[in-house]
C-alpha cells in the first residue's frame, strides 16, 4: 500500500502571518510542497507568477471554474481564489505533504471532499496587533486595511471549524507549534505502519 501525503489547511485573517509562517514551514521539513493558489487579483511588488500565485485574468479563471480544475474556489474582497484539484490529488498520492493557504469558506469546501485534511486556523494576539501588521506592509490603502479589518472577526469566529489553533504572538514559538502538528501526523500508526512495513515484518517474524 502507497504512503499517501496529508493536506495541512492553513486559515488565518489577513495580516495574522499565515504566509511567513508557512513559507519557513515548508523551508523546514522535508516532503512538505506549498499549494500555489490560482488568483485574478493583482500581482504585488516582490511576487512571482507561480511562486507565490499563479495570476490570472478573470476570464480564465472562470473558465476553469466551469471545467472544475478547482478542489476549492471563493471571491474575497472582489478577488478569486482557487486551488488546483488534479495538482493537489497528485501531489498527495505520490506520498508528498501539501501545505494549503486559504480562507475559512475555502476549508469548509475542502474539508467536505477531503474529510482527512488537517485543519489550521492562525490567529493574530489582539485585534490592534493585527492592525499594525496590515498598515506595516504598505501595499493596500486606508479603505482596503478598514474593510480586511472588518472582515476580521467574523473570519475568526469560525475557530472552532478548525483542528488546531495557534495564536502567532512569537513568530518562532508560532512555527514551533506548526511543525509539531505537522511531525505528529507523519507519526501516527496508519501512516507509520505503511513506511515501516519491512521494520514491522522483521520484529514481528517470530510470530509467524
Amino acid at each position: 500500500m502507497a504512503d499517501k501525503g496529508t493536506l495541512y489547511i492553513v486559515s488565518a485573517p489577513s495580516g495574522a502571518g499565515k504566509t511567513s509562517l508557512v513559507a519557513a514551514l515548508v523551508d523546514k521539513l522535508a516532503r512538505l510542497r506549498p499549494s500555489v493558489s490560482h488568483t485574478t487579483r493583482p500581482i504585488r511588488p516582490g511576487e512571482q507568477d507561480g511562486v507565490n500565485y499563479h495570476f490570472t485574468d478573470r476570464d480564465a479563471f472562470v473558465r476553469q471554474v466551469e471545467q472544475g480544475r478547482f478542489l476549492e474556489h471563493a471571491e474575497v474582497f472582489g478577488n478569486l481564489y482557487g486551488t488546483s484539484a488534479d495538482w493537489v490529488k497528485q501531489t498527495l498520492n505520490g506520498g508528498e505533504d501539501v501545505v494549503l493557504e486559504i480562507d475559512w469558506q475555502g476549508a469548509t469546501q475542502i474539508r467536505k471532499q477531503l474529510p482527512d485534511a488537517v485543519s489550521i486556523f492562525i490567529l493574530p494576539p489582539s485585534l490592534e496587533v493585527l492592525a499594525e501588521r496590515l498598515r506595516g506592509r504598505e501595499t493596500d490603502d486606508e479603505a482596503v486595511i478598514q474593510r480586511r479589518l472588518d472582515g476580521a472577526q467574523e473570519e475568526m469566529s469560525h475557530y472552532g471549524e478548525f483542528d488546531f489553533l495557534i495564536v502567532n504572538d512569537d513568530f518562532n514559538r508560532a512555527l514551533y507549534e506548526l511543525e509539531a502538528i505537522v511531525e505528529a501526523r507523519r507519526l501516527d500508526t496508519s501512516r507509520q505502519s505503511v513506511r515501516l512495513e519491512p521494520v514491522l515484518e522483521n520484529l514481528l517474524a517470530s510470530r509467524r
